[in-house]
């Protein structure tokens, strides 16, 4: 098991999205949906932006949920979501095998609903040894109540609660990175909200000495 009280890095980590379908989004109470849906594309482009795997999995695509998001799928365009039948993607041969065949022992986790197939995976995964960070910001549940419960619950079984924004300034931690730090600043300035407004003024505004 990796160290868990190191930091993260790209190389030991791997990004799965559960479930985020327009379907089960009609059910999230416990956050703005428009608010879930872009912290989801921000942690979907920071994991592109690091070279960190995307497993995508949806659920009951034909019959209810409906297809990956839209918004999500523009990001990854490339990769092609595992559909399921069981609420756990653990207890799905397919999704499983996704996450273990990408050799990342760190999992990213996000999606819907928190109470759900969020939990399920988590718990899941945490008990094969996997070091799991849940998303939370990136993930939505039925109520507020429901959501912060199903948080806690996957915490005290030893999943790390993060949010988009930590994973992002986690996996840089050095703006001078330069491979990465034109993608990762057009992420915070698009979806980072005061920070990302005042990363723009910085940039446009503030001149070196000299400069008009």
């Amino acid at each position: 098991m990796t160290n868990i009280s190191s930091l993260l890095t790209p190389s030991e980590c791997a990004l799965l999205l559960i479930d985020h379908q327009a379907g089960l989004a009609f059910a999230v109470e416990s956050i703005a949906r428009q608010t879930l849906l872009n912290n989801t594309a921000a942690l979907t482009r920071t994991a592109v932006v690091f070279g960190v795997p995307v497993i995508v999995s949806t659920s009951a695509t034909k019959v209810y949920s409906g297809p990956l998001m839209p918004a999500i799928q523009k990001v990854i365009p490339d990769v092609q979501a595992i559909d399921r039948k069981s609420m756990n993607v653990w207890e799905d041969e397919a999704a499983r095998a996704a996450v273990v065949s990408s050799g990342r022992r760190r999992l990213l986790v996000s999606g819907l609903l928190t109470e759900a197939c969020v939990s399920f995976a988590v718990l899941s995964a945490l008990a094969e040894g996997y070091d799991v960070y849940v998303v939370a910001d990136a993930c939505g549940g039925l109520t507020s109540v429901s959501h912060e419960l199903a948080l806690r619950r996957m915490e005290a079984a030893g999943a790390r609660m993060t949010s988009w924004i930590q994973v992002l300034l986690e996996l840089q931690r050095d703006w001078t990175r330069h491979e990465t730090y034109d993608g990762a600043r057009s992420i915070v300035e698009t979806y980072g909200g005061g920070y990302g407004i005042g990363l723009s003024y910085a940039r446009d505004m503030i001149k070196p000495p000299g400069t008009t």
